[in-house]
């Protein structure tokens, strides 16, 4: 499948499902940017998503890590070290998504990152990401979120 057959709302969700797993990884493993994005370019699962989406979202995400750890730190309610991997994985990807991704309607940004959640996190995790998240679209979508109420 071409970079240009994966689009669609489905591949989307399906390559933040491969972010998720790549954090994870790194997170576990210690594996570098480079050394997963090559991984993961091999796995079949990577043929279904939008590829030009990961291969561009996944770098920033990693790469800007601490910085976006800080962010998170501001918004959760313990330490950041309490976080379950899953968790901060889908964190990092909902609070990149709500600064830097401005097209993205931040309700859809928190959908989505609930039903990470759902799959691939703990039993109410869910209910911890949304509540972050409400509280990062808050702050990084104010006219938005204040005009949607």
């Amino acid at each position: 499948m071409s970079k240009a057959s994966s689009k669609g709302a489905g591949a989307r969700t399906r390559a933040r499902e491969l972010m998720v797993q790549a954090l994870y990884q790194k997170f576990i493993a210690g594996h570098s940017t480079a050394e997963l994005l090559a991984q993961f370019h091999e796995q079949a699962a990577y043929q279904r998503v939008d590829q030009a989406y990961f291969d561009e979202q996944f770098p920033k995400i990693s790469d800007s890590q601490d910085e976006l750890e800080k962010k998170i730190d501001e918004l959760i309610d313990r330490p950041l070290e309490q976080l379950d991997p899953v968790e901060l994985a889908i964190l990092l990807i909902g609070v990149y998504e709500l600064e830097s991704r401005s097209e993205i309607p931040f309700r859809v940004v928190i959908n989505e990152c609930v039903n990470l959640a759902k799959r691939f996190g703990s039993i109410e995790g869910h209910k911890y990401i949304n509540a972050c998240l409400d509280v990062a679209a808050r702050s990084f979508r104010e006219i938005e979120t204040q005009a949607q109420g």
